[in-house]
């Protein structure tokens, strides 16, 4: 089976080369103060301009309202939307309508009823991200470097494109991936030698492990 890979939080040239070189399927750029791996309009657009046809350049972005994302799509070349706060169905629908792009909406899974609540988005989301419900006092939804209980979601199939996400490193992935049956992966953390510092290596070596 053949594993797309999204590499989350990139903010240096070096890394998203390497990310680039080692066959990653989407590149995601985070624009949320609030995460060590936030970055600018114009640190984005520089290596966005950078990243060859056929390598999707996502945008990760918390209840973002149309105001900012007016201005991150007037200024960043971005092939897709992620949502990852709490926007409901119908804000996803809102943001497809309006900005043209594919929306990947994430859902933080921590229980069944949790995972109920994916087939919410199935009918206006592009894509799905299934990621790790943030722990108690988490001050983001995501990227910290968690992962939730792989079985809840084991056997399960949505009929939207869906990606598997939370605290996934080299040496879990691919079991990650025989427990889900997740063909697309998201890692961030798992690539880094600290909070939103990514390593060059780490990206090359998870790409190369996971193909």
């Amino acid at each position: 089976m053949s594993i797309r890979v999204k590499i989350c939080g990139l903010s240096t040239p070096e890394t998203v080369a390497a990310a680039v070189e080692e066959g990653a399927a989407y590149l995601g750029f985070v624009f949320f103060e609030r995460s060590p791996r936030h970055v600018g309009f114009e640190t984005a657009r520089a290596l966005a301009l950078d990243v060859p046809p056929g390598v999707a350049k996502v945008a990760l972005t918390v209840n973002a309202e149309d105001g900012f994302l007016d201005a991150l799509t007037g200024a960043v070349p971005l092939d897709m939307l992620q949502l990852h706060g709490g926007e409901t169905p119908e804000r996803v629908a809102e943001v497809k309508a309006r900005f043209g792009l594919p929306v990947m909406k994430a859902v933080g899974v921590g229980s069944a009823e949790d995972v109920g609540r994916i087939s919410d988005f199935e009918a206006v989301a592009d894509q799905i991200l299934v990621d790790a419900k943030p722990p108690k006092g988490a001050d983001r939804p995501g990227g910290n470097a968690v992962a939730f209980d792989w079985g809840l979601i084991a056997g399960r199939r949505w009929a939207t494109p869906w990606m598997l996400s939370g605290g996934l490193t080299a040496e879990t992935a691919m079991a990650a991936v025989r427990v889900t049956g997740a063909n697309q992966l998201d890692l961030s953390s798992g690539v880094e030698t600290a909070p939103g510092v990514k390593d060059a290596a780490l990206i090359r070596d998870f790409l190369r492990a996971v193909r």
